[in-house]
């Protein structure tokens, strides 16, 4: 499950998953940013905020999750991890080589500055 919340005036979806990802969590942010990015261009940023990493619920999720990358990755500015965990604080390495946005990775502790970040 994916809990979001678009601060429409920043132009900044921020991200909390909160259990195995489904394929309608892609399908309800999508039909936010989309309206947003038609309207202005760009996301200028995503705040992704997880303790851990939970997964996909089915083979579906997971598709649905990469066709989001792929469908989106060209107009966000930025993405913003934030998270304590070490394998989410490797992701900004791994992502670097097939998104177009700048990733950063931020300690939990450091949430406000992720946000700050993206508001540049």
């Amino acid at each position: 499950m994916l809990t979001y919340e678009f601060l429409r005036d920043e132009g900044i979806l921020l991200l909390r998953p909160e259990g195995a990802l489904q394929s309608e969590d892609f399908a309800s942010v999508g039909r936010v940013v989309d309206a947003y990015i038609e309207k202005n261009g760009k996301l200028h940023g995503i705040l992704i905020e997880a303790q851990s990493f939970p997964g996909w619920d089915s083979f579906g999720a997971f598709i649905s999750h990469m066709r989001f990358v792929r469908d989106h990755h060209r107009v966000i500015e930025k993405i913003a991890a934030v998270s304590d965990s070490t394998v989410l604080s490797i992701a900004p390495q791994i992502a670097k080589h097939f998104i177009k946005a700048e990733v950063r990775h931020f300690n939990a502790a450091d949430r406000t500055a992720a946000l700050t970040w993206l508001k540049q």
